[in-house]
């Protein structure tokens, strides 16, 4: 995984957006479209960003493409900020 291509992806608020609704199961493009007043090409680019950064990944089954969260970058990104966490509530202890 990439911090920096991750962060920047999330960096985002309409790839925030995506991610959020494609927390509650796989999507199409074009159901994720449906969501947004915007041109299809700007979701496939947003759509692109978040695969570039492995927060999605795709699969096509028939004409279309679903797209659906890679929970396992999600949990690295938890993991590694997880040690903050433990660093500041140790410091309130003192």
């Amino acid at each position: 995984m990439s911090f920096p291509e991750t962060f920047k992806a999330l960096a985002d608020p309409i790839r925030r957006e995506i991610l959020t609704l494609l927390k509650d199961g796989r999507m199409s493009a074009g159901d994720i479209g449906h969501h947004f007043d915007l041109a299809g090409a700007t979701i496939s680019y947003h759509l692109s960003q978040l695969k570039k950064a492995n927060l999605v990944f795709e699969t096509k089954h028939k004409n279309y493409v679903y797209y659906e969260l890679n929970i396992s970058v999600f949990e690295e990104i938890m993991l590694w900020l997880a040690q903050f966490k433990e660093g500041v509530h140790d410091e309130n202890k003192k």
